[in-house]
C-alpha cells in the first residue's frame, strides 16, 4: 500500500508539474492597448481612483485594472463611470481595436471629444461630463455602433452629417447641450434607430426627415424646431415634442396643377393640417386634433380657391403683426412651455419667436471651453479675431518658463548655424538640449512688439499653451526676461510644407497623392479646432504652407497659432513682414485691412492650390498671365483636360483622377472672392473625409503611394493617423 500511494504521488506531482509548464501565469496585454491606456491615464491627471493602473507598462489583463475587461490579450471594455474622474480623454483611444465598450459617464471630463475614437466601438458612453466642441468626425466610420450617449455637456455648434453608415445604431442621446442648426439629413438613414433624445438644446428647423425612422422613444422638447409636424409622429408610443415652434394652423396646400403625393407621411412634407401625434393635455392647444378630407377638385378650381386663401392668410398675418408691434406683450415668460392659452396661433407663435430670441441672447456661455481667459470677450471677436478691449480674468499659464541663458546655451547664443526659419515676428532656432530634447525657439523682435503688445504677450502666451489639437505645433515655454520675449515649440525635423513642395530636388522626398490630402486635411483640422472648438474663435491670420511643418510621418502641423494677439494691428496698417504673404491674402484683406475667419478659408484654399500644381501663390518668374496662382489656376479648376494640365509634374500622372477633380471642387469653393459664400472648416474637413472616402471604396490605394505605412483600419485611414 505504502509503494503504491508513492507512485501516485510521484505521478500527480509530474502531472502538476507539466500543468504548470503549459498553463501561463497572467496574459499578457497586447503592447498597442497597454500604450493607449497608458496615454489615457496620464490625461486623466493620474488618478487615485483607477485602482491597479499604471502610467508606464503594466499588465492592464493580466492584473486586473479597475474598470478594464478584456478578451485574451485584447482590452475589450473601459467601464469607469461615475468616479470623480478629471482632465481629459487623450489621444490614444484610436489605438483600442478591440475596444467594444467605453463607458466614461458621470465624471468631470473636459475640453474636446477626441478626434479619434475607437473604431469598434459598439457601446460609448460620454454623458454627465463638460465636453465642448462637437461630435468628432470619425463617429461617421464607427459603423458598429449601436448605443451612443453624448448628454449633458457643453456641445455646441450643429450637429455634423455623420451617421449615413451607422446602422446598427438603435440609440442616440445628445440632450441637455447647446446644439444648433438642423438636424443632419443622414438621420434620415438610420434605419434601427429607435431612440432619440435631442430636449434641450437650440435646434432648428423642421423635423420632416425623422418620419422614415423607426423610433419608439423620442423626445425633443424645449428647441427651436418649426414647420408641421409629421404624420408619423403619431405612431410613436413615447413622444415628446413641446416648447418648440410648430405650426398648428393649416398646412399649405400642394403646388397648382399638381396632385396630391399618394404618401404624405414619407415624402418629407407634411402637408396635411393637423399635428400628427395624439394631443396630450399638458400640450394640447388651439388647432390640434382637426383634419379635413381633401376634396377632388378641377385644377382651375384649386388655384382659384389657394391664390384666395393666401391673399387672406397674409392679409391676417400682417395685421395681426401690426397690433403686435403696436401694443406691449405681457407674461413673455410663459411663451413655449406647451401649456394650453387661449390666444391666436399667429399670436401664440410671434411671442414664442420673441421669447426664444431674448433666451438665446441671455443663454450663458461661461461652459464652453477652450480656452477660460476668453469667456468674458465680445462677440464681434469671434469674426475680427482682436483680442477685446475690456479687462479680463487672469488665467495660469501652462507652459514651462525658461530663462535667456537656459535659451542661449540650447541655440548656442542663437547662432546662425541653428537658425531654422524665420516668421513675421522673428526668427526660429534649434535648440538641443543637456537633456537629449530637441526643440524649436521662436526669438520675437521687440521692434515688432508695440508697447500695448508688450504688455499682452504674457496674457497671449497663456492662450497660446491651453491650444490643445494634434494638427497644431503645442506651445511647450516661454521666456519674458530682460527685455527678451522667446517662445518654446516642439521641434519637427521634416522641415515645412512650402519647403518640401518647392525645394526639394530629390524625387524621392516628393510627396504623393495621398500625403498631400492628408496634408490638406490634418490642416483643416486644425482650422476647425481654432475657428469652431475654441471659444471664441482663433483666427490664425497668416495661414500659409511655411508655416505647415511636417513629422517625420508626414503628418502636418500648424504653427504661429495665437500669434495674431502680438502681431501689430493689420486694420490700422499692413505690416512690410506681411507682404511676403499677400498671395494667400482674401481679397477683403488687400483691400480694407479686414481679417476674419472666412479669410482664413481663403488661405487654406491657395495652400490646397500648392498642393495641387506645386506652384508659389506668387511666382514672377513665370509669365504675367501666370504669375498669380489664383487668378491663373480658378478659371480651370472645373475643367478637367486643363486641370490635369495643373497638377504638380513631381507627381509623375499617379493620381485618380476623380479624386483629383474632387480636391479641386473644395479649392474653388474655399478661393471665392466673397467671404459669405466661403464655407466653414467644418464643412471643409467633411468634404476632404469623404474624398478620403471614397478613394478607400474604391481601392485605388497602394502601399508604395500613400506616403505613410498605415497601421489602423480603413476608417482611421479616413481619419488620418496624427
Amino acid at each position: 500500500m505504502m509503494g503504491d500511494e508513492l507512485v501516485c504521488n510521484q505521478y500527480f506531482g509530474l502531472f502538476v508539474t507539466f500543468a504548470l509548464l503549459f498553463l501561463p501565469v497572467h496574459p499578457t496585454t497586447d503592447q498597442s492597448d497597454v500604450g493607449a491606456l497608458e496615454i489615457l491615464y496620464n490625461a486623466l491627471n493620474d488618478p487615485v481612483q483607477l485602482t491597479g493602473w499604471k502610467s508606464n507598462g503594466g499588465d492592464p489583463c493580466g492584473e486586473s485594472w479597475k474598470g478594464i475587461s478584456c478578451s485574451g490579450t485584447a482590452v475589450t471594455s473601459i467601464q469607469i463611470p461615475g468616479l470623480g474622474l478629471s482632465g481629459t480623454l487623450g489621444y490614444g483611444l484610436s489605438g483600442l481595436l478591440s475596444l467594444i465598450t467605453l463607458d466614461v459617464s458621470g465624471n468631470n471630463l473636459h475640453d474636446i471629444i477626441p478626434y479619434q475614437l475607437p473604431p469598434n466601438t459598439t457601446f460609448l458612453n460620454l454623458a454627465n461630463n463638460n465636453f465642448s466642441g462637437n461630435l468628432p468626425y470619425s463617429i461617421s466610420g464607427m459603423t458598429s455602433l449601436n448605443y451612443l450617449n453624448a448628454s449633458h455637456n457643453s456641445l455646441s455648434q450643429s450637429i455634423g452629417d455623420l451617421f449615413t453608415n451607422l446602422q446598427d445604431l438603435s440609440a442616440l442621446d445628445l440632450s441637455f447641450n447647446n446644439l444648433t442648426g438642423d438636424l443632419p439629413n443622414s438621420f434620415g438613414s438610420l434605419s434601427n434607430l429607435s431612440t432619440l433624445y435631442l430636449q434641450d438644446n437650440q435646434l432648428t428647423g423642421p423635423v420632416n426627415l425623422l418620419s422614415s425612422v423607426p423610433l419608439s422613444d423620442l423626445n425633443i422638447e424645449k428647441n427651436r424646431f418649426s414647420g408641421w409636424i409629421p404624420e408619423k409622429f403619431k405612431t410613436i408610443p413615447n413622444l415628446s415634442i413641446s416648447g418648440n415652434s410648430f405650426d398648428t394652423g393649416p398646412a399649405p396646400p400642394p403646388p397648382p396643377y399638381t396632385s396630391p403625393p399618394p404618401n404624405r407621411a414619407h415624402n418629407g412634407h407634411n402637408t396635411s393640417g393637423t399635428p400628427t401625434t395624439k394631443p396630450r393635455p399638458e400640450d394640447q392647444g388651439p388647432g390640434l386634433g382637426a383634419k379635413n378630407k381633401e376634396e377632388k377638385l378641377a385644377a382651375g378650381a384649386i388655384v382659384g380657391m389657394v391664390m384666395g386663401s393666401l391673399l387672406m392668410v397674409v392679409a391676417a398675418i400682417f395685421a395681426i403683426v401690426f397690433c403686435l408691434r403696436k401694443f406691449p406683450r405681457s407674461k413673455k415668460e410663459n411663451n413655449g412651455s406647451g401649456s394650453t392659452k387661449s390666444i391666436s396661433v399667429v399670436a401664440s407663435k410671434a411671442a414664442s419667436v420673441e421669447s426664444q430670441e431674448q433666451k438665446s441672447k441671455a443663454a450663458p456661455i461661461t461652459d464652453l471651453k477652450p480656452p477660460p481667459v476668453e469667456w468674458q470677450k465680445i462677440a464681434s471677436d469671434r469674426t475680427s479675431g482682436k483680442p477685446g478691449a475690456g479687462k479680463r480674468t487672469k488665467a495660469p499659464i501652462t507652459a514651462t518658463s525658461y530663462a535667456v541663458a537656459e535659451l542661449q546655451t540650447a541655440t548656442n547664443s542663437f547662432s546662425q548655424e541653428c537658425l531654422v526659419g524665420e516668421g513675421s515676428l522673428g526668427r526660429v532656432y534649434r535648440a538641443d538640449f543637456s537633456n537629449g530634447k530637441i526643440l524649436a525657439v521662436k526669438k520675437i523682435d521687440s521692434s515688432a512688439l508695440s508697447l500695448q503688445e508688450e504688455d499682452n504677450f504674457l496674457e497671449a502666451v497663456s492662450n497660446m499653451s491651453r491650444l490643445r489639437h494634434p494638427n497644431i505645433t503645442t506651445l511647450l515655454g516661454y521666456c519674458a526676461e530682460h527685455g527678451q520675449h522667446l517662445l518654446v515649440y516642439e521641434y519637427f525635423g521634416n522641415g515645412t510644407l512650402h519647403d518640401m513642395l518647392h525645394f526639394t530636388d530629390d524625387n524621392s522626398k516628393a510627396l504623393t497623392w495621398n500625403a498631400r490630402v492628408r496634408i490638406a486635411l490634418g490642416t483643416a483640422r486644425a482650422l476647425e479646432y481654432l475657428h469652431e472648438v475654441c471659444l471664441p474663435s482663433v483666427v490664425h491670420r497668416n495661414f500659409k504652407s511655411a508655416n505647415i511643418l511636417l513629422d517625420e510621418e508626414l503628418n502636418p502641423h500648424l504653427s504661429d497659432c495665437g500669434l495674431a494677439a502680438l502681431t501689430p494691428n493689420t486694420e490700422r496698417q499692413v505690416s512690410t513682414q506681411m507682404l511676403g504673404s499677400f498671395g494667400y491674402s482674401a481679397p477683403e484683406f488687400a483691400m480694407s485691412g479686414i481679417y476674419t475667419v472666412k479669410s482664413d478659408v481663403y488661405s487654406f484654399g491657395v495652400v490646397m492650390l500648392e498642393l495641387l500644381t506645386g506652384r508659389k501663390p506668387l511666382d514672377s518668374s513665370r509669365q504675367r498671365s501666370e504669375q498669380s496662382l489664383v487668378r491663373w489656376a480658378t478659371p480651370q479648376l472645373h475643367d478637367i483636360d486643363a486641370l490635369a494640365k495643373m497638377v504638380d509634374p513631381a507627381l509623375k500622372g499617379i493620381y485618380p483622377a476623380k479624386s483629383l477633380s474632387r480636391f479641386a471642387d473644395i479649392i474653388a469653393l474655399c478661393v471665392q472672392p466673397e467671404p459669405e459664400f466661403r464655407p466653414p472648416m467644418s464643412e471643409v474637413v467633411q468634404a476632404l473625409v469623404r474624398l478620403m472616402q471614397r478613394a478607400s471604396m474604391n481601392k485605388r490605394r497602394s502601399s508604395d503611394e500613400s506616403g505613410i505605412a498605415f497601421k489602423m483600419p480603413d476608417y482611421e485611414q479616413l481619419e488620418m493617423s496624427f
